[in-house]
């Protein structure tokens, strides 16, 4: 076994089954040979809790969520969970989604990511990134395959951005949003903030031909697992086999030179991308503007700072 090559496991799941994902997980830290210790240790869960409104689809499934903390809880961590969707609170989307009943009684703490650490990138970007995602000491990032109208497809990285506080991601899609390739590279220097990591992708059932919030379901029967989220991306664009030029994500990696951008320094311990079947899988072929129209990006701001008049 060649140790100099990144580890992405793919495993085959086909229903979010809480106990099934339980064993998935502990698969996953056993072939990523992760020796953390995890009694005692705070153990932040970030999924994809981009919005209350559109499909249920569009974020991370909650019985994956269920799943996933009761592995860390099962190994004796404190588990936390939290992200910044783009209008309203981690609390309020994890209530509508089903995450807060699916969690009702393990002892799984809310974090508000609201309280931020003011963070200059090392592209020169000033962001202000949630303290407890920065604070934990170990972070497990659950993000969900789908396709996405500006950036082709989000996944590992991508869900990475959901660490920015809400009203400074806004900002950051008008100030810096002129380019996909630039704002790709913002969201790749985020990645260099995260204490030590995991990266489980809920591929269960994907999203596909349009989102992030309103695509279809096609059953991809995958959970992938990965300690670097852009080989944990690369693996699954060849999964679904498509082209991996248009994302720009992956492209910035590639321009940088970033361990994992590259399928032939990935190792597969478990499934290859081959296993799957992704052909069927659909990304948007023309992507939208990244920058906000100014109209509703005001309209935004008004919803964040006076959410009750939108309820």
């Amino acid at each position: 076994m060649d140790n100099s090559l990144l580890r992405v496991v793919l495993q085959r799941c086909t229903r979010y089954d809480r106990s099934t994902i339980c064993g998935l997980v502990d698969e996953a830290v056993k072939e990523l040979d992760l020796n953390t210790r995890f009694n005692g240790t705070v153990v932040l869960l970030k999924p994809n809790l981009i919005s209350a409104g559109g499909v249920d689809l569009s974020c991370t499934h909650k019985e994956f969520v269920g799943g996933v903390a009761a592995w860390f809880l099962d190994h004796g961590a404190k588990v936390r969970i939290g992200d910044s969707p783009a209008i309203g609170s981690g609390a309020s989307v994890c209530e509508k989604r089903g995450i807060t009943e699916a969690l009702a009684g393990m002892g799984v703490g809310q974090v508000d990511f609201a309280d931020s650490v003011r963070k200059t990138l090392a592209g020169g970007v000033t962001v202000n990134v949630s303290r407890a995602a920065l604070e934990c000491d170990f972070f497990v990032n659950l993000p969900k395959v789908k396709a996405h109208k500006q950036m082709y497809v989000t996944m590992a990285v991508k869900n990475i951005f959901g660490i920015v506080k809400g009203v400074n991601k806004a900002m950051l899609h008008m100030v810096h949003g002129g380019s996909h390739e630039r704002f790709s590279g913002i969201i790749l220097d985020l990645v260099e903030l995260l204490p030590p990591s995991l990266h489980l992708a809920d591929g269960i059932v994907a999203m596909h031909r349009s989102g992030p919030l309103d695509g279809i379901p096609l059953g991809l029967n995958c959970v992938g697992g990965s300690t670097c989220p852009v080989a944990l991306d690369t693996a699954l664009l060849e999964l679904l086999e498509l082209e991996k030029s248009k994302s720009p994500l992956w492209r910035i990696a590639t321009k940088r030179k970033l361990p994992g951008s590259y399928t032939d320094k990935i190792q597969f311990p478990a499934l290859s991308p081959a296993d799957f079947s992704g052909r069927c899988f659909e990304a948007p072929e023309i992507l939208h503007a990244i920058r906000f129209n100014p109209f509703g990006f005001l309209h935004g701001m008004v919803k964040r700072a006076f959410p009750s008049l939108h309820s």
